[in-house]
């Protein structure tokens, strides 16, 4: 399975992207999660929608950020708003497979750079 995130960039504060991961394989099997990291930080969950459309999102980027997911594109998207500078860092996407409460598989992207900056 192959993951491939797209459209990171450098956008002023206030500013929006909107960032696409696209996924081989079965894709209505996974769902699917953002992440992001700073350097020398841990990765933090951003937002993740389920194989259902089930959103969820970090406190810090609710009222901002949205996912949606296309079945039949095979991809997933996060549209961020209103950003702030410490919304800068790597973003990463995740598909994962649950079943019976198990993650039993797991595919990450490379990650796409986010840098909100004026």
């Amino acid at each position: 399975v192959k993951v491939v995130e797209s459209g990171g960039g450098l956008v002023e504060p206030g500013g929006s992207l909107r960032l696409s991961c696209s996924v081989s394989g079965i894709f209505s099997y996974y769902a699917m999660d953002w992440y992001r990291q700073t350097q020398g930080k841990e990765r933090e969950y951003v937002a993740g929608i389920s194989r259902f459309g089930t959103e969820n999102y970090r406190d810090s980027v609710k009222g901002r950020y949205s996912i949606t997911r296309d079945d039949g594109e095979a991809a997933v998207f996060l549209q961020m708003n209103n950003l702030k500078p410490e919304d800068t860092a790597v973003y990463f996407c995740n598909a994962v497979q649950w079943r019976m409460g198990t993650r039993i598989n797991d595919y990450w992207g490379q990650g796409t750079q986010v840098t909100v900056s004026s």
